[in-house]
């Protein structure tokens, strides 16, 4: 098969035409309503590399909205996470509908999709949101490679924004005086141990309310992530963790333990009022009745008792960066952090918690010179006299 094509301008617009030579003769073919020459020279280079490739897709007026909204998310439901669907959902009829549902497959190109994040992010979208949809955009169009109704995929070639350090998470975090006070505040509240849980382990919103009670070992001193609490339009269901390794073991300190304990009993007070009335799931966390806790309540007591403590406003889930952070700077080891938090490669743990590793690095420095040197310092001017007073900065 031999192929030609060539660009030609039509008002304020441009059309690509090419043709293909088979043994059944000689097709011309092309492809208009480009807004810019390189664009269709995009398009042109894209569809004589499928031709010589024997993956070429003919022309066609499906419009990335109608892909989107009437093939591939009907198709992805049953293989998404709810939640995760649910976002799609939103992303697609609140920002890419309105600026590239007309577009026809074939015609979006990857600087169509760099004019789109950059009004996103005009828009005031955080850089992190951007790039969700780019990823999800980035799924669905190499769907639409397999299903050769484009040629390539886009967003392979797009830019979406950069995260730096200060756009990769809006994360805060709490001191341990802090996180204390917060217990302290809490300590009465028929749900401070799930509180205290969330802080002690990293575990997720989801996945604290979730947990059940065949799931958590005392006597062994762990307990097993085998199950989370979504919520999807506010209506709750039940699935797995995140990720495969977030099905994960995690060990729990005495007082968690303690914690947890003094909480059974009082839900077995709880259960013994209701009687047949209380609907046992087996939840470690639950409403009074039994039913599961929502997420959303959960967060919301959560800012509510901060507010009313007067302490640096986070998020319920900077208690999970609060334990990574806090257990990185006490030299817990990446890896051990990263299972703990049920993290997918302890790369991705590294990459999120960047600020904490110089801390880790310094005392690694200050160990290894005690070890060679006996004292946490090199020797020279820097070196204490042997009366000198420690500095209650000093990290030994």
């Amino acid at each position: 098969m031999s192929q030609r094509g060539s660009i030609h301008r039509r008002g304020d617009s441009w059309t690509v035409r090419w043709r293909t030579e088979t043994a059944d003769g000689r097709k011309q073919h092309s492809k208009g309503g480009f807004r810019t020459k390189k664009e269709a020279q995009q398009f042109l280079t894209d569809t004589m590399a499928a031709i010589r490739g024997g993956v070429f897709s003919e022309p066609t007026k499906v419009t990335l909205g109608e892909f989107l909204t009437q093939r591939w998310l009907p198709a992805r439901k049953l293989s998404l996470r709810p939640s995760t669907w649910s976002s799609y959902e939103v992303a697609i009829n609140r920002h890419v509908l309105p600026q590239l549902g007309g577009v026809q497959m074939q015609q979006l190109s990857p600087d169509r999709l760099d004019r789109f994040y950059a009004d996103l992010s005009a828009a005031g979208l955080a850089p992190k949101t951007v790039r969700n949809i780019h990823v999800m955009l980035h799924k669905a169009l190499h769907d639409a490679v397999r299903k050769n109704l484009v040629p390539r995929n886009a967003a392979e070639a797009a830019d979406p924004p950069k995260l730096t350090r200060s756009s990769r998470s809006d994360m805060s975090t709490w001191t341990p005086e802090q996180l204390r006070d917060f217990f302290a505040g809490i300590a009465h509240h028929r749900l401070a141990a799930a509180y205290l849980l969330a802080a002690t382990t990293g575990m997720r919103r989801g996945e604290v309310l979730g947990l059940r009670w065949v799931d958590v070992d005392f006597t062994a001193r762990h307990l097993h992530v085998r199950q989370t609490i979504l919520s999807v339009n506010y209506e709750l269901t039940y699935g797995r963790p995140k990720t495969l390794r977030g099905e994960r073991k995690i060990a729990l300190d005495t007082e968690t333990i303690r914690a947890l304990r003094a909480h059974h009993v009082a839900q077995q007070r709880e259960m013994d009022v209701l009687g047949a009335g209380y609907r046992n799931q087996d939840l470690v966390f639950a409403r009074e009745n039994g039913d599961p806790v929502h997420p959303d309540y959960f967060s919301q007591t959560f800012d509510r008792t901060v507010k009313r403590l007067g302490l640096p406003k986070i998020r319920l889930h900077d208690l999970r960066h609060t334990h990574a952070t806090l257990g990185l700077k006490a030299g817990v080891p990446i890896k051990v952090m990263s299972d703990r938090l049920g993290h997918a490669t302890t790369a991705f743990t590294m990459d999120i918690y960047t600020h904490a590793i110089p801390a880790i690095e310094h005392e690694a420095a200050e160990q290894i010179a005690d070890l060679v040197f006996g004292i946490g310092s090199i020797e020279g001017d820097d070196k204490p006299e042997a009366d000198e007073p420690k500095s209650p900065d000093t990290d030994e």
